[in-house]
């Protein structure tokens, strides 16, 4: 074997040593003999080096330059010298190719790992040093005896070489290409060349901490700084580490800050720590003292092998972490996160170092996730010179063992496979299972896995099953890392026994439709926690069975059916649930058509019989099923005779009644089916009649005058013609020779049809499933039918019976199912049904009791969902409620207001301390009427009125706690009512049609409002007395009831004195078109306060005999005093706008037909507007009249103020027409000064304005004064005495004190008088003053106008035209 070394240098002076070594060599001796020949061989030549001898040529002198090395090819091979010439004082480097030739084939191996394990440089004397060897090229025989010279990695032969030699058979080289083996050494070299690539490099980054401020410039690789520091330290480092063999380059890689901290790293074949160590003292000689380096902060990473064993780690684990490296120190740091590790209980550090290769282990025990992060190792070597520090890192994450289990299971004792799984995150192999059970049993499983979870598969058979008393086993999965981490998880199996399940009926396989029955399901399983009974694969309400525990191995389930209907026929299933193992039984029962009672439609009801006569006697059912029918008649059977009406089926007999005997008839009929079961129906009642009593005779029936009959309402024919029964009755009287309808009870088609629909649904199987949807289409068509419930009593009692029937079934409380239940109800107590109600109630007392009944069962049925209970509101009642839930500190506080009832208000209370002592998830639930006091009966009390609304609240709790307490306000109606009392609607008074009762219930009045305090619940009111003093306590009401009777009567009777006179004198007084419209005014304000006190009695009546609560009459009394009081108003505005009118615009002249137009519209066209739109608006809402009186509204609506608002107005409008009127008379002529007789004037038109303030109605503003509650009792006299004799001061003052009117009466009924007042009127003219109907000084008046000089208008009716000023010949508005 040939091995080219990196230097071979021979000469005649030291062939000694050479046969020497190679002696040696050959004898194979140890390793450490061939190393001290090689070692030698290298001294003696580098000696001979020193002493300037001649070199053979193959020297490679290579200047230590960047340019590369300089190569000089020798001429001989062998034993040839070479003098290389020295370059001057600088340090030369020189590359020595030596060669050893060897028969020992390990050789080659052992000279590798001695020259790795050499620390260079190698220091010969103080100017030579060795700084690296390499092997690179190793010649040796194949079997075939042929020469194979093979290169090193990183070394190759020259291109030149491979085309001059033969390369070895695996190589083929191109041009210019190397070659890594041939089959001959050359002669004449070279040996192999390093290739581009280069021998493989190690990289080790560094980092050393200088002593200057980090500035931010060297952040920017760009910026000069960073340019100047980069260049400076790097021509420093590798100064300092080309000594390290196959050094390539050293480079800055950045700078961070702390102080200023320099990452750098070295590139080179290879190095050991030692050399390391020895190259990067020199790095402080080597770079600038302004630098400040710190020698102890130097740090290598990337040399140190750091190892975690176990690599996955759980939550339990002991980890193990070892970080080695190949220096000689005892000096380790372990670090956490940037923590020191010491030495605790968890902790255990070790360290040992072997071979110069320090090993430091750390173990930390029970790991948790807290120990997840960073771990770092550091070994620091140290000198007197500096600091060096090995430092290696690495992440661990410590993993949580989250277990997910399958859940609690049931096992079925049927042979079925059944698994339960244990799951986690990661892989279950890094895991060793396990599953054990915590008990004894011979039911074990068989362990599989998947990639993520452990599985376990049980199978049991019946002998296998567990006893039935301890059914359940619990099984526990482990999981473990082997490295100290355990968890597991347990299942629960329940071993669940197939059921025997028998089922059995109370009756035969066939009942009869209405008829009762019961089913009973048994089962020898006791562990059931659920049953189910299914008809024809329909799942019937749970409501309608139960399921009992009878002993402990078995259980009972009974279905009982109240009233069999044919959705009751067919097959049904009672499955018993053992958790979800189902055990089924199944039976039949067949539902044989019979009618049912209701349902049986006679003829008649109720009538008359003739004896020897024969009736017929009728029974009619729907259908067309076959029954034998029976009819009884005193004691005594007939068969019927079957009939087909369309779609009915009538049976028939005719009766014939013996004359001896006179005793009504009550006669029933029996159907019996083919199961000999059998329904009688309700009787038919025959009087007998003689035949010479009998006046009314025809198809309907017989009877004597007056006598009643009940007849079943006639058929019904769809627009096919078909026709259907319609339920209800008519009462036929015999008026002269006919029968007239008395009264008609006939249900609509629709109405009827809702009703059978509910009886079907509430007798059926699945009522709750199909409520929601039936109360939709209630609702629908209950506002179709609006108007027949509003005009039939039979129709909305049909309704209140729905009501009760889907009222029994329970519910969920959602919003959709409430909102229609309730709408339902708010039509059926609007107000426009009230008429309806009053009829129902004079028949059926108890229909508006079971309508409350019907709606507090509802509230109380209403099974909360979504933890909340939905707020409806309505015009006529609103709901609202809550959800009790555990440890609920929530009191119960609602407040109700219907602002279409004038705001009339409710509040519930029930406090907290009360609230807690109800079972958790219980409903309080109150539904507020605002018209329900007009729909209940009254109470017994005549003089008390319900007055406020009526609430009704409910709890689902079937028992209150103990001192239960609920409080209730309510704001009065009627705040003039007095006497409250607090009431509940018990629905067992009155035979069970319910009334007010006191019992429990205190009040406490508080002005507008009563507090009622009471100890139950259910539906609340209060009742109030009429206030029969609402005037002022220290006035009497008797002085002014007679002061107001007696004013009207003279006033009623003054009106009419007036309207006679005026026609009388009627003719006489309207002669021109201003006495004309006075005159119609004063004739029309007398016929409006007449009828208006007309209308104030007939009140005054109805409230004396108490018949005003649910009066038409009343209404009309209220509407007519409202629109002819405004009249009065009206008229006397116009008249007011007469006179105003004829004396501002004097030159403006209009004809009578267009003044009496206005003058109408004002007096009767405005009044009757506000009258309507009064009523129009107030009515629908029960707020146009007051409680207690035929009159406008005040507490509720505000009604009148659409009396007092217009009467104030005219009253103002009037008094500033006599303002204007005073100052037209007294304004003096232009350039005239006032004088005596002006002065005169003005006193005169005072007395006039004193005169016509009552006419014009000044009086009605003392009534605004009464309003107030702390008016003065002087403001009521006033407006009574003004407002009673309001008639006779028409009389007065608009006519008998006119002096035209006098003169015409005399004129009319006496000659003499006549002639006198004839001469008169001549003298004067038609000089009569405007004010003579009203002023007693027409004469003065007169004078007045004549000595101002200032108006002329002329008397007649034709001209209009005006005079001069100075004319002596006046006439003022006649």
């Amino acid at each position: 074997m040939k091995t080219s070394g990196s230097q071979l240098m021979e000469s005649p002076t030291i062939l000694s040593q050479l046969r020497f070594c190679n002696k040696v060599l050959g004898e194979m001796l140890s390793l450490g003999i061939k190393g001290f020949c090689f070692l030698l061989l290298i001294v003696t030549t580098s000696t001979h080096a020193s002493m300037e001898l001649n070199f053979d040529p193959f020297i490679h002198h290579s200047p230590d330059s960047k340019n590369g090395t300089e190569e000089n090819i020798p001429t001989e091979l062998h034993r040839q010298k070479r003098q290389v010439a020295a370059l001057g004082p600088s340090p030369v480097e020189y590359k020595v190719d030596i060669e050893i030739i060897s028969t020992d084939s390990s050789l080659l191996e052992s000279l590798k790992d001695y020259f790795k394990n050499l620390s260079f440089p190698v220091i010969i004397n103080t100017s030579i040093n060795i700084s690296s060897l390499n092997v690179t090229t190793v010649c040796s025989l194949t079997s075939n005896n042929e020469t194979h010279c093979f290169c090193e990695s990183g070394y190759g032969w020259p291109a030149a070489v491979c085309s001059a030699k033969s390369i070895c058979p695996s190589t083929i080289p191109t041009q210019e290409e190397t070659c890594d083996c041939i089959t001959e050494l050359p002669s004449q070299g070279p040996y192999c060349q390093l290739q581009p690539g280069g021998i493989p490099t190690i990289t080790i980054k560094f980092s050393v901490r200088l002593g200057i401020v980090f500035q931010d410039a060297l952040r920017n690789s760009s910026s000069e700084l960073y340019k100047t520091y980069k260049k400076d330290l790097e021509n420093a480092f590798t100064a300092s580490y080309k000594s390290l063999p196959g050094f390539v380059s050293a480079r800055v890689t950045g700078f961070r800050a702390g102080s200023l901290i320099v990452d750098y790293e070295i590139k080179a074949a290879s190095a050991t720590f030692t050399q390391i160590e020895s190259a990067s003292r020199n790095i402080q000689h080597s770079l600038d003292a302004s630098y400040m380096l710190d020698p102890d902060s130097l740090e290598i990473t990337g040399q140190t092998n750091f190892s975690v064993s176990p690599e996955d780690l759980f939550q339990g684990d002991t980890v193990i972490m070892n970080c080695k490296t190949r220096l000689d120190t005892g000096n380790v740091t372990w670090y956490h996160s940037g923590h020191v590790i010491l030495n605790s209980i968890r902790h255990s550090i070790r360290t040992i170092t072997i071979e110069e290769t320090t090993k430091s282990v750390l173990e930390i025990t029970n790991v948790t996730q807290n120990d997840t992060g960073p771990y770092t190792c550091v070994f620091m070597s140290s000198n007197v010179d500096y600091t060096l520090s090995f430092k290696a890192t690495q992440n661990i994450t410590v993993a949580p063992i989250n277990i997910v289990q399958s859940g609690d299971t049931e096992v079925v004792c049927n042979g079925t496979n059944v698994s339960l799984s244990c799951c986690i995150d990661g892989n279950i192999q890094s895991f060793t299972t396990d599953w054990r059970p915590n008990r004894a049993t011979n039911i074990l499983g068989i362990i599989s896995s998947t990639p993520n979870c452990t599985e376990y598969t049980l199978q049991a058979n019946q002998s296998q099953c567990p006893n039935k008393s301890d059914p359940e086993i619990m099984y526990t999965c482990e999981l473990s890392t082997g490295h100290g981490a355990l968890r597991s998880k347990a299942i629960k199996v329940t071993y669940l026994r197939v059921a025997n399940v028998e089922i059995s009926s109370s009756t035969k396989a066939q009942v009869s439709q209405g008829h009762n029955f019961s089913l009973t399901c048994t089962s020898d399983v006791s562990n059931c926690n659920n049953v189910t009974w299914q008809i024809e694969s329909q799942i019937i309400d749970s409501g309608l069975y139960l399921c009992n525990l009878e002993s402990p191995s078995n259980v009972r389930s009974v279905l009982t059916v109240k009233a069999a209907t044919q959705a009751w026929n067919g097959t049904y299933t009672c499955t018993f649930y053992q958790k979800l193992l189902p055990s089924s039984a199944s039976t039949t029962v067949e539902i044989v058509p019979l009618p049912l009672k209701q349902n049986i439609v006679l003829d008649p009801i109720q009538g008359f019989i003739q004896c020897n006569v024969p009736q017929v006697l009728k029974c009619c059912i729907d259908g067309t099923e076959n029954y034998d029918v029976m009819f009884t008649v005193r004691q005594r059977e007939f068969k019927g005779v079957r009939k087909t009406q369309g779609n009915q089926v009538c049976y028939t007999y005719n009766y014939t009644e013996s004359c001896n005997l006179k005793s009504d008839v009550m006669a029933y009929c029996t159907f019996v089916n083919h199961i000999q079961d059998k329904v009688k129906s309700s009787p038919m009642k025959l009087s007998i009649i003689s035949e010479n009593k009998v006046t009314c005779s025809n198809s309907i029936g017989m009877g004597q005058q007056g006598a009643q009959i009940i007849k079943p309402c006639p058929d019904s024919k769809d627009v096919n013609g078909t026709s259907s029964p319609v339920r209800g009755t008519i009462i036929y009287v015999c008026n002269n020779t006919s029968w007239e309808v008395a009264r008609k009870s006939c249900i609509s088609d629709q109405i009827s049809t809702l009703l059978s629909c509910a009886e079907s649904l509430v007798s059926g199987p699945q009522p709750a499933k199909h409520l929601a949807t039936y109360l939709e289409t209630l609702h629908n068509n209950t506002i179709k039918e609006q108007q027949e419930i509003n005009n039939s009593s039979a129709n909305l009692g049909a309704v209140i019976t729905i009501l009760d029937l889907v009222s029994t079934i329970p519910t969920d409380a959602e919003r959709g199912t409430m909102t229609n239940f309730l709408s339902t109800v708010d039509i059926i107590v609007n107000r426009s049904t009230i008429p309806a109600w009053k009829d129902l109630n004079n028949q059926q007392t108890g229909k508006s009791s079971l309508l409350l009944n019907s709606v507090e069962r509802f509230s109380r049925s209403l099974q909360p969902t979504n933890n909340n209970i939905p707020s409806i509101n309505h015009t006529n009642l609103q709901l609202q409620g809550i959800i009790v839930t555990k440890n609920s500190t929530l009191e119960y506080n609602k407040n109700f207001t219907f602002p279409n009832s004038a705001n009339l208000s409710g509040n519930v209370l029930i406090r907290r301390n009360e609230t807690e002592n109800l079972k958790p998830n219980s409903t309080i639930i109150t539904v507020a009427f605002s018209t329900l006091r007009y729909i209940l009966p009254k109470p017994n009390k005549t003089d008390m009125v319900v007055n406020g609304l009526v609430m009704t609240t409910t709890t689902s709790n079937s028992t209150l706690p103990p001192d239960f307490q609920i409080s209730l306000t309510f704001a009065k109606s009627n705040s003039s009512l007095e006497k409250p009392q607090c009431v509940f609607w018990n629905f067992s008074l009155s035979d069970d049609a319910g009334g007010w009762d006191d019992t429990g219930c205190h009040p406490k009045d508080e002005g507008d409002n009563i507090l009622c305090t009471c100890s139950h619940l259910t539906s609340f009111s209060i009742l109030m007395s009429l206030n029969l003093e609402s005037t002022p306590p220290e006035i009497p009401l008797q002085p002014l009831d007679y002061i107001t009777y007696i004013g009207l009567s003279i006033s009623i009777a003054s009106l009419m004195i007036c309207i006679l006179i005026e026609s009388l004198v009627w003719k006489y007084v309207t002669k021109n078109r201003t006495s004309y419209m006075r005159h119609v005014c004063i004739l029309n304000i007398a016929v409006s306060l007449l009828i208006a006190d007309i209308w104030f009695i007939v009140a005054a009546s109805l409230q004396d005999t108490k018949e005003l609560v649910n009066g038409n009459v009343c209404i009309a009394a209220t509407f007519f005093i409202h629109l002819f009081y405004l009249s009065v108003f009206f008229w006397m505005l116009a008249l007011g706008l007469m006179i105003f009118y004829r004396l501002v615009f004097i030159l403006h002249d209009t004809s009578k037909t267009i003044q009496k137009a206005v003058a109408f519209f004002l007096g009767y066209g405005c009044p009757l507007i506000i009258s309507v739109i009064t009523i129009a608006v107030t009515q629908p809402h029960d707020a146009y009249r007051r409680e207690n009186a035929c009159w406008l509204n005040w507490e509720k609506s505000k009604a009148l103020l659409a009396f007092i608002v217009p009467a104030l107005i005219i009253v103002a409008v009037n008094s500033i027409i006599a303002v204007v009127i005073l100052v037209k008379i007294l304004r003096p002529a232009i350039g005239e000064k006032p004088s005596k007789q002006e002065r005169s004037s003005l006193i005169q038109a005072i007395k006039n304005v004193a005169t016509l303030t009552p006419l014009l109605g000044l009086t009605w503003g003392f009534g605004l004064a009464t309003l107030s509650k702390d008016s003065s009792i002087v403001f009521h006299i006033l407006f009574t005495l003004l407002n009673a004799f309001q008639g006779l001061f028409i009389l007065v003052f608009g006519t008998l004190r006119d002096k035209k009117v006098l003169e015409a009466l005399l004129n009319k009924y006496s000659f003499a008088r006549w002639s006198t007042q004839q001469t008169k009127s001549t003298s004067l003219g038609d000089s009569a003053p405007v004010f003579s109907m009203i002023s007693p000084f027409s004469g003065a008046l007169n004078n007045l106008f004549g000595k101002t000089g200032k108006y002329k208008i002329s008397s007649t009716e034709t001209t209009g035209s005006f005079s001069e000023p100075t004319s002596n010949t006046y006439s003022v508005l006649h």
